[in-house]
């Protein structure tokens, strides 16, 4: 690990009433921030603010129900908290109107693919982009689960809508890649990617990974019954995993459960420190 850097850790806050994890915990703006508050104590440096479900065969919602969901939280953490606020969304005018409302990174799973006015939206304000893979909404992306080598095609596939954000005005130097793990992926694909993240780096762009709390790590624990495993089970077996892929350069990692993989990642620092 010779080339390890401490990633940025980016803590997950729902506005939801069906998140797979959380759906309906932080609804109201004093709930949602207790809740940022303490994924700060824990060692967030990002909160991460989303208002539409992502999880598979989650209904979309409409903008107006989204943008009411996240803008006043939004508002209220930047007000209230020195803190990154990250926005969770696939509609450009929610990205606008959320860096607007003190956003300064806009998380985009669909990398672009969901709305075609995103990168035009954006590329005129002042924010970081992270740019996902995607291949379809919730209710079509296990169909699209088809990969000859899920490593290479995703490389591909980022590289094409990185290129085209570029041409759009995004500077490359605004530009996060995240790899999509759990999105349009079976179990062995996410494993096979999760495992070959060195590869994104022929993109020249930081990686954010989002693991936290998915199937594929719920499987790894519990092959026969997935849905049996509890959050707090995968959010140490998410914390395991981050510490592994600490070998790899990431910027960032997307987390339910800040604190337990703020520890793990202060394990691997103290071993680090012993070989230098």
């Amino acid at each position: 690990m010779t080339d390890w850097q401490k990633p940025k850790l980016m803590g997950v806050l729902n506005i939801t009433p069906d998140s797979f994890s959380d759906g309906g915990q932080f609804t109201s703006i004093e709930a949602a921030l207790a809740q940022a508050e303490m994924l700060m104590v824990q060692g967030a440096q990002i909160i991460d603010v989303g208002g539409e479900s992502t999880r598979p065969g989650a209904d979309r919602v409409t903008l107006e129900t989204e943008q009411g969901r996240v803008l006043p939280v939004i508002a209220a953490i930047s007000q209230k908290f020195d803190v990154d606020i990250s926005i969770d969304t696939m509609n450009s005018e929610t990205a606008r109107k959320a860096v607007e409302a003190g956003a300064r990174i806009v998380n985009d799973i669909s990398g672009g693919l969901a709305d075609p006015e995103m990168f035009s939206s954006i590329q005129d304000l002042d924010c970081q982009y992270v740019l996902g893979h995607w291949r379809g909404h919730s209710d079509q992306m296990d169909s699209r689960a088809v990969y000859s080598d899920v490593a290479r095609e995703v490389v591909a596939e980022l590289a094409e809508q990185v290129a085209m954000a570029v041409a759009s005005g995004i500077s490359r130097d605004r530009i996060i890649v995240d790899p999509g793990l759990g999105f349009a992926k079976d179990i062995h694909h996410n494993w096979d990617l999760a495992n070959r993240l060195d590869e994104l780096q022929k993109l020249g762009l930081p990686v954010l990974v989002g693991a936290s709390r998915k199937r594929f790590i719920a499987h790894a624990l519990s092959p026969n019954d997935p849905s049996s495993v509890s959050m707090p089970r995968r959010d140490l077996a998410t914390a395991v995993l981050t510490a592994l892929l600490l070998q790899r350069k990431l910027w960032g990692v997307r987390v339910h459960d800040v604190q337990a993989t703020s520890d793990a990642i202060s394990i691997v620092q103290a071993l680090k420190r012993q070989e230098g």
